[in-house]
């Protein structure tokens, strides 16, 4: 994994020169990768330190939580796998709370740029600092003053538009993965680590291993044909369970085939397709009867 720190002072830390990706990166996404692609080949190129500079939590969650999105497509987690593939050394993951959030922008660079900084890629529209006041135009003039390259990148495209965190958690509550998959780059999935449950799927003889999901982007509530970890086929369902009236949203997933002990451990689920609406039924033979014709569906997927 990349080396990962918290506090901009780090950065001076770090064996020069660096080349860095600023950004909020929600999902990283093909437009984050092509930012954070930037920076790497410029450490390639011209010798040092490729680095991701985020925030956590998201800012806006801070700045105007009322506009925030209620649900994110990356733990902090996640992202640093996904950035450890695309040959990423560093990630500085600032702590961004309302005392950050009035940092002036030219405060902000010139607090990184205490390390040795020899290039920034942005994306071009990129907005940060007190009241969104930094821009690229910023950038490109302290650059000049503190002596590194700016790299503004273009908006990533996809299917006549821009591909944005917006509009791939759209398509994720639609269900349109192969959408999803085209402008992430990969197959979308969603990580837990299995908690212990009221063990009724057991009882039912389907096993199920439980998920919360807290801030992650989730489809549409139902059974839907899932993989976990990359190659285990199975089903879940998705939803309040209505029939042993369920208190809170769950992901059980039932893995064909498996018998094992996954309670404390991190599981992946991309889910592969949405097999019916959640619903409520007259007793748990009914819907026993159920999960079992869902198994067979979801075989056969």
């Amino acid at each position: 994994m990349p080396i990962r720190v918290d506090r901009i002072e780090s950065l001076a830390d770090q064996e020069g020169p660096l080349h860095l990706a600023l950004g909020v990166f929600d999902g990283v996404h093909k437009g984050h990768q092509e930012v954070i692609d930037r920076a790497v080949r410029a450490a390639k190129k011209d010798g040092g330190k490729a680095f991701v500079v985020t925030f956590s939590p998201h800012p806006i969650r801070v700045i105007a939580p009322d506009k925030a999105p209620s649900s994110l497509l990356a733990t902090l987690d996640e992202k640093a796998a996904v950035m450890k593939g695309l040959g990423v050394d560093g990630l500085l993951a600032i702590p961004f709370d309302k005392e950050f959030a009035k940092m002036p922008a030219e405060e902000f660079v010139t607090r990184i740029c205490r390390a040795d900084i020899d290039s920034i890629a942005v994306g071009e529209d990129w907005r940060f600092g007190s009241k969104r006041l930094g821009d690229i135009n910023l950038l490109r003039e302290m650059g000049e003053r503190l002596g590194f390259k700016l790299d503004a990148v273009s908006p990533v495209m996809w299917d006549g538009e821009r591909i944005s965190s917006t509009r791939i958690r759209q398509a994720i509550r639609d269900g349109n993965f192969k959408a999803v998959e085209n402008m992430l780059g990969r197959a979308y999935e969603v990580s837990g680590t299995v908690i212990e449950g009221r063990k009724l799927g057991r009882k039912l003889g389907f096993p199920t291993a439980n998920l919360q999901l807290g801030e992650l982007q989730a489809p549409k509530d139902g059974v839907w044909a899932v993989v976990v970890d990359g190659d285990r086929p199975g089903v879940a369902n998705l939803g309040m369970r209505p029939t042993v009236a369920g208190q809170e949203r769950l992901l059980e997933v039932h893995l064909f085939d498996f018998s094992g002990d996954l309670y404390g451990k991190t599981i992946r689920v991309r889910f592969v397709k949405h097999l019916r609406e959640e619903m409520k039924f007259g007793s748990l033979e009914e819907l026993q009867d159920q999960i079992s014709r869902d198994v067979i569906e979801a075989r056969k997927i």
